[in-house]
């Protein structure tokens, strides 16, 4: 009888545990802050937010080169989303243990600032965030269902994924206890039979660590972690050789982005003449240079000439070139066009090279790897509108549904890409 009131129970337990623990899991699965609005004009609004200021970095539903970001507004509150989403930088420095938990999980990698945002524009944001193209979380990449396996996510969801995992070992753990009562039972019943003395030694035989650390299938599955564990950091290091993200060089002349492209809005291609017409957008001579420095010789109104700006006449005075440190380098099997991208795509830099304008010392803000590049071609619309040379591409491609997007005019083709 006292058998029979252990195994009753040991459900009633397993069950009231199970049943908190599902409750909490289902406290940790991210919804909505009721302030957000739902509506699709906010919607609609915010996506051309995030596809102008987020989308390079972010993604819904997986982590990028940011964190995933749905369920925001349900982990932390909303304006303290706005807050970081204005200046992620004042945020972490102020302190905020949140701001800074990220900042860390993110190899102290600090998202630019977006204090020009206004308040509508912030709320509108939010809205796509949590609501905005809910339906292709699964086949994240657009096009078809393949895509998102190549771009390199799962395609569910991260909080879906912890769940099912936690079920896993709750289930694998219910197991296991089962698998230990049986055993006790059994062992009481032989225990109470008439055995010989050997299997009496067999059946109460005690647990020996040392044993088992000595035998051979321990230091086998041993050696075999230890394998596993080494083939995967080499192969970890062979997929990170020539990826350059980050890479910030110290410049022969403090140049300033923020300050030429942000703050006196200085087009790119007014330094990068070669953008539009050529394969490489050029870095700047110093007679570009001159052709604002002749007259400005400091700055912020100050007296003398800038030591910086110094370097610049000494440059011409002394015919001899700028020696500025090259950022962004592509392999020698790998072709890439600027003005392909930029001048017939209409490709934004800030696409490519991230937020220019607000970098005080240019660094390599994407990946440039191959998927990176695909991942972009099987995703990006064509934008064929008042552009004769999408014409025919457009009129080949009628009878499809979807989008033309630029997998769809061969940038998937290896020809494209490599010689």
């Amino acid at each position: 009888m006292s058998i029979k009131r252990s195994l009753l129970s040991v459900p009633l337990r397993l069950s009231t545990l199970a049943m908190v623990f599902f409750l909490m899991l289902g406290a940790q699965a991210f919804g909505a802050n009721p302030d957000v609005s739902d509506s699709e004009e906010a919607i609609a609004a915010g996506k051309s937010v995030f596809n102008a200021n987020c989308k390079s970095c972010h993604k819904l539903d997986q982590k990028y080169t940011g964190p995933a970001l749905r369920g925001v507004t349900d982990r932390r509150s909303v304006e303290w989303a706005k807050s970081f989403i204005k200046n992620s930088q004042a945020l972490i420095a102020s302190g905020d243990a949140q701001a800074n938990a990220i900042y860390k999980e993110f190899g102290n990698l600090a998202m630019p600032a977006h204090e020009f945002l206004s308040d509508t524009e912030l709320e509108n944001l939010l809205s796509y965030i949590e609501y905005g193209d809910k339906e292709a979380a699964v086949t994240e990449g657009g096009g078809d269902g393949s895509s998102g396996q190549a771009a390199g996510g799962s395609g569910v969801p991260n909080e879906y994924l912890t769940i099912i995992l936690a079920v896993l070992v709750v289930v694998l753990l219910l197991i296991l206890i089962v698998l230990g009562l049986i055993i006790s039972v059994l062992t009481k019943y032989l225990n109470n039979q008439s055995l010989e003395e050997d299997d009496k030694e067999f059946i109460n035989q005690k647990f020996d660590v040392k044993k088992i650390l000595r035998s051979d299938a321990f230091v086998i599955i041993i050696t075999a972690l230890v394998i596993a564990l080494v083939a995967k950091t080499a192969i970890d290091g062979l997929y990170s050789v020539g990826v350059q993200q980050g890479y910030q060089p110290k410049q022969p002349i403090a140049f300033s982005h923020q300050l030429h492209a942000g703050q006196y809005e200085i087009q790119c291609q007014y330094c990068h003449t070669g953008v539009e017409i050529g394969k490489s957008a050029n870095i700047p001579s110093a007679n570009i240079c001159m052709n604002c420095h002749t007259h400005i010789q400091n700055v912020g109104g100050k007296e003398g000439v800038s030591s910086e700006i110094q370097k610049i006449y000494n440059a011409v005075d002394n015919n001899q070139p700028i020696e500025w440190v090259r950022i962004h380098n592509l392999p020698d099997l790998a072709y890439f066009n600027h003005s392909q991208h930029v001048a017939v795509g209409g490709i934004e830099c800030q696409t490519c090279h991230g937020p220019i304008e607000e970098m005080e010392v240019v660094y390599q803000h994407s990946s440039l790897t191959m998927g990176w590049c695909i991942d972009c071609h099987r995703q990006t619309d064509i934008n064929a509108a008042g552009n004769e040379y999408y014409d025919k591409l457009v009129q080949l491609h009628s009878d499809s549904k979807n989008s033309l997007k630029v997998k769809d005019i061969g940038g998937l083709e290896c020809a494209k890409c490599h010689y």
